[in-house]
């Protein structure tokens, strides 16, 4: 292939070309005073200054070529790290030992005399003065370029920051923070527990101990921020650290690995990020609330499970809301034939619609349509248009309080909303329905988490329906709509306070792509008839999340903002249970998740309950509200109990034992 010249130098770049000639002028200039030198003390008569210059040019090729072979010059020097220095130094130890085996060869009498005469520790010296002259080039080049752009007297405008880690990563944040003229930070010691560190200095500042007086030292540099950059730390360690500079009346922030660019369909999601086609990069963060779970987040959903979805038909009711539309984007990644979402709420709907179509455009087939669960008809048409091969039922109403008055409306929309979708899905051949639960349905002390088990129970009962019939269950999750993060975040906004119904309430958490992962996960796993749950870890107490959330914005709970103690309310337990305590417990491949196989009812038993939930919805249609649906659904639900029956045992339950312990006698006690 013929290149032009200009084509050439654009193909290697111009910087690439000016370094490589700046360094061979050098190498030149080294030898020609080598040369001179050698000529001027020399009294041998048999003195020839050509094998001087034949060795140079031997140097030479043999320099440049190791210089190209370990890629020295595809390094920008105004931001070279150590690597890129022992690579230079590398590639000329290797040229000089070539070129040295090559003169020996040629040589009739090797390391003799009469050999180093003709200029071999000439040569060794010249490539070591060479070697030394282009890093010197380099370094000052670096140098000069750092102090041309660094603006000493902006250093007072910036925000005051301490780095805790003063190790590689550590030190190269501090270099990006020091030399980089748009950042906002400026970096004004590390705090390390490495006792050898502990009072040197590390890219010129000083170190501190991470012992009991570090509070009063960073208030006495006026540190407004820390930045944690210690990448290696587990998930229990990193808490207990972020919870230890959270103490400091900083706001916290990490230094870590974020994921940018394309993850491939077939990859893994716990794969490495180069297998997952993603770029790896270290940004400074804010602590997301998730950050402050005693455990890492898990990686559910497998590359095998993955698969199962490609090519297939998928429906998701309630699309548009928090697991419905992240069930969504995790269903699109894997490339259906076809994704419906089904939501009555248009907005949401529409949301999840454009970010789709912004996301896979014309390669993702998807369908949205406006419908509600419980309006059968409309239900029938969608199944029958679509015929979809899976069916995600995450379309619910969900609001303890609010189901507590409006009965009839969980009855309606929760229980038959799921009969109504598991009646078409069988009519229309649907391979597997998977219906989303959640941990109230154990032991129910409210109208929402009974129906919830009622869904439960309608599609239980149909083991022998050749469609596959699942629930997963699992806690609450972190920043859905309408759970108590995106409310302590509003009450925030306006100075608090926070408000918790009870200081020792407990809750299981996940975040949203743990639960869709889960959900996605059984889907690929299930047969018919279990109840999956996911492994949470311990229960998080509310109360921790409020004050932890106030430390998290660089204040203090109690004397910043106040958190407020306002009552339990209607139907609220202490604690959730993430299973029936029976013995059909079992784990399944995925060590994450465990089956619970319940004894399910009878079709008929499970139609008579329902015709019974009818009537009593029919009966009541002229009341607000009614407790003769509540009683109804005790006498369906074995397990629903009032909620002061539940609390006054709650400290004895592991749920309770097992969560963190915190001292609430700050709190203040509100009212409701």
């Amino acid at each position: 292939m013929k290149f032009s010249r200009k084509k050439l130098i654009r193909r290697l770049g111009k910087r690439k070309i000016a370094l490589f000639l700046i360094d061979s002028a050098c190498l030149v200039a080294v030898y020609l005073v080598n040369v001179l030198v050698a000529s001027l003390s020399s009294q041998s008569p048999d003195f020839k200054p050509y094998v001087y210059l034949w060795n140079g040019l031997i140097a030479w090729a043999f320099v440049m070529i190791c210089r190209m072979f370990l890629s020295v010059y595809n390094n920008v020097w105004r931001y070279a790290n150590v690597k890129a220095y022992l690579k230079m130094i590398a590639a000329d130890f290797c040229g000089g030992c070539l070129m040295l085996g090559l003169t020996a060869m040629l040589s009739n009498q090797p390391f003799n005399v009469n050999f180093v005469y003709i200029g071999v520790w000439q040569s060794i010296t010249v490539i070591t003065f060479f070697a030394l002259a282009t890093l010197g080039m380099r370094l000052v080049y670096q140098q000069l370029h750092q102090y041309r752009h660094t603006d000493q007297t902006a250093d007072q405008n910036k925000i005051r920051v301490a780095i805790v880690g003063a190790g590689q990563v550590g030190a190269s944040l501090a270099d990006e923070l020091r030399y980089n003229k748009l950042a906002h930070y400026a970096p004004v010691c590390f705090v390390d527990v490495d006792k050898e560190k502990v009072g040197s200095h590390v890219c010129g500042l000083p170190v501190y101990d991470e012992d009991k007086a570090i509070f009063d030292r960073l208030r006495e540099l006026e540190v407004q921020e820390i930045f944690i950059a210690l990448p290696k730390l587990t998930a229990e360690a990193a808490r207990e650290k972020r919870d230890f500079y959270m103490r400091s009346g900083c706001k916290i922030k990490l230094y870590d690995l974020s994921y940018s660019g394309y993850v491939s369909d077939d990859a893994d999601e716990g794969s490495a990020p180069s297998a997952r086609g993603a770029d790896a990069k270290r940004v400074i963060r804010e602590i997301q609330i998730e950050d402050l779970l005693a455990r890492d987040t898990k990686v559910i959903l497998n590359k095998e499970s993955r698969a199962y979805y490609r090519d297939q038909v998928v429906l998701v009711t309630g699309g548009g809301g928090s697991i419905g539309s992240e069930l969504c984007r995790q269903v699109a990644r894997c490339r259906p034939k076809s994704l419906i979402v089904v939501d009555i709420y248009e907005n949401n709907a529409y949301d999840i619609q454009q970010e789709l179509i912004r996301n896979y455009g014309p390669s993702l087939d998807l369908h949205v349509e406006i419908a509600s669960v419980r309006d059968a008809q409309r239900m029938e048409c969608l199944f029958a248009e679509y015929r979809p091969d899976i069916v995600f039922h995450a379309a619910a109403h969900k609001h303890v309080p609010l189901m507590e008055h409006d009965a009839c409306e969980a009855i309606k929309n929760n229980v038959m909303g799921t009969y109504n979708t598991a009646n078409m899905a069988e009519k229309y051949g649907v391979n597997k329905f998977i219906l989303i639960s959640t941990d109230k349905a154990v032991n129910p002390t409210n109208v929402m988490g009974a129906s919830k088990r009622l869904c439960e129970m309608v599609i239980q009962c149909r083991t022998d329906s050749s469609t596959s019939f699942s629930a997963v269950r699992f806690g609450n999750v972190l920043g859905s709509n309408g759970s108590v993060i995106p409310l302590f975040r509003k009450q925030m906004e306006k100075g608090g306070p926070l408000t918790v119904t009870h200081r020792d309430v407990v809750r299981y958490f996940m975040t949203i792509p743990e639960a869709s992962q889960l959900v996605m996960q059984a889907g690929a796993m299930a047969e018919s008839g279990e109840l999956f749950v996911l492994d949470m870890g311990k229960p998080v107490r509310i109360l921790s999340l409020a004050e932890n959330m106030i430390r998290l914005a660089g204040m203090e709970p109690y004397k910043d903002i106040q958190i407020v103690e306002i009552g339990l309310r209607p139907g609220e337990k202490l604690y959730e249970e993430l299973l029936i305590k029976t013995e059909n417990l079992t784990k399944t491949d995925n060590e994450l998740i465990f089956v619970e196989k319940d004894a399910p009812l009878t079709r008929e038993q499970m139609e008579d309950n329902l015709r019974m939930l009818r009537d009593v919805v029919e009966n009541t249609k002229d009341e607000v509200t009614s407790p003769l649906i509540r009683a109804t659904m005790k006498q369906i639900v074995p397990t629903f109990k009032d909620p002061d029956e539940v609390n006054k045992k709650a400290r004895y339950t592991e749920e309770m034992k097992n969560s963190d312990t915190i001292d609430s006698s700050k709190v203040i006690v509100g009212v409701h």
